[in-house]
């Protein structure tokens, strides 16, 4: 199963430069990385990074962090992917930019590829 995460451009790229990726402020505050599945990804987006043209969205092998991954419930009852643990860059599966549409909306386009 692939799931997602949204950072800044910048700190991806220490991260890949370091190998792992250990958290944004807020993640390291909460104790665990923060992903979303594909359907919760865009809700993520516009509720934490409104507005914000300087980030990359990467997707993730969930099943590649083993027991470190667990599902929790958070807004609305939903279960969201928490890691607890640092991310290798060896379970990415690919990163991109995330845009913002003229709309003000970020732009996913699909998140097979």
């Amino acid at each position: 199963m692939i799931v997602y995460k949204i950072v800044a451009t910048q700190e991806w790229a220490k991260a890949q430069a370091a190998g792992a990726f250990t958290g944004a402020a807020i993640d390291r505050a909460d104790g665990f990385i923060h992903f979303s599945t594909a359907e919760q990804a865009p809700e993520t987006a516009a509720k934490w990074f409104a507005g914000r043209g300087d980030l990359t969205v990467a997707a993730i092998d969930v099943e590649a962090l083993g027991d470190d991954v667990r599902w929790e419930l958070s807004r609305g009852g939903a279960l969201f992917p928490h890691l607890y643990g640092p991310l290798p860059m060896s379970a990415v599966v690919w990163s991109r930019p995330l845009p913002l549409g003229s709309d003000g909306a970020h732009v996913f386009g699909s998140l097979e590829a």
